[in-house]
């Protein structure tokens, strides 16, 4: 590796410490991504398929779907390539267009968790006015903005790394590029990308973080008003999937980050296995959680 090139080459991380057990660890990863792939697929399929289906919340599941797709094909190819065939290497460039997906879907998914949120707040709050306020358009129109946002967010992020220099043993600590990782080992100064990186991060999860919060407190709000207790139950049923969605898409990226920022100490295979569980947590419960909970409560709606 030439350590001072403008065009370095980094190597990524397999599972540390287990590199002869690579082949047999792809194993479960292949399980995994099997089932992410074709559990979203068949979300996918069958929402197209149905009319029955063509309604605001399943709009939102299938983007959530379409979304955990793009998440999982981003990081499968060089996580299965390090574990089959040991192949490391990857170059700036390849790292830039694998960071633009990867974050670019985790800012997409953060955003279509924030829509869903809305989508049960409507439901429950405003069940009169759901159709009229969430038709196809203003449906498209949020996806839309959902993907503008990922879209005009990372592309300045990912533009600023070109200038940066890297003159480390540039090993990352995970089987795929993640931005707070591939900064690490710059050695050009890089308060611009730290600037840019916080932004980011103020503009989505800072953002969609205290919305989704905000929805629920309103459900909860109007479901206490509720006379019957079974029928609480039943409203508050239909936002369990999501509430479920949220759980297993920010616990893991809020733990990730904390270990990023301050778990210099935690053995490298902690890293490796808490960054691996984060981006194949959703795309692999969510398909599961989703059916599971409509085989329960076959209508969304209260």
């Amino acid at each position: 590796i030439n350590f001072t090139s403008k065009l370095p080459s980094f190597l990524l991380t397999g599972i540390p410490g287990l590199e002869s057990a690579h082949a047999w660890i792809s194993i479960p990863f292949c399980c995994l991504y099997a089932i992410a792939l074709s559990g979203n697929s068949m979300i996918l399929f069958i929402i197209v398929t149905q009319h029955s289906l063509h309604e605001p919340m399943y709009y939102f599941l299938s983007m959530l779907s379409a979304t955990d797709l793009g998440l999982t094909v981003s990081t499968m190819s060089t996580t299965l390539r390090i574990l089959w065939f040991h192949t490391n290497e990857i170059s700036l460039d390849l790292c830039i267009v694998q960071m633009f997906f990867l974050h670019g879907f985790t800012f997409i998914e953060s955003g279509v968790l924030v829509a869903m949120a809305f989508d049960r707040y409507v439901a429950i709050c405003n069940p009169l006015r759901y159709t009229t306020i969430l038709t196809n358009s203003r449906i498209i129109q949020m996806g839309f903005l959902v993907i503008m946002r990922a879209i005009v967010l990372i592309t300045p992020l990912l533009l600023l790394l070109k200038p940066v220099s890297f003159c480390k043993v540039n090993t990352l600590s995970h089987s795929y590029c993640y931005h707070p990782d591939v900064i690490k080992l710059a050695c050009s100064d890089t308060r611009a990308n730290s600037i840019c990186g916080l932004v980011d991060l103020i503009l989505t999860t800072g953002v969609d973080t205290p919305c989704i919060v905000l929805s629920y407190i309103l459900i909860i709000r109007s479901v206490l008003t509720i006379a019957s207790s079974v029928e609480r139950y039943k409203v508050f049923g239909t936002c369990l999937s999501h509430i479920g969605a949220v759980a297993i898409f920010y616990i893991p990226m809020f733990s990730l980050s904390l270990v990023h920022r301050y778990g210099q100490s935690a053995p490298k295979v902690v890293h490796s296995m808490m960054a691996n569980i984060y981006l194949l947590l959703p795309p692999v419960l969510n398909p599961i959680i989703y059916s599971v909970k409509n085989k329960t409560n076959q209508k969304g709606h209260p």
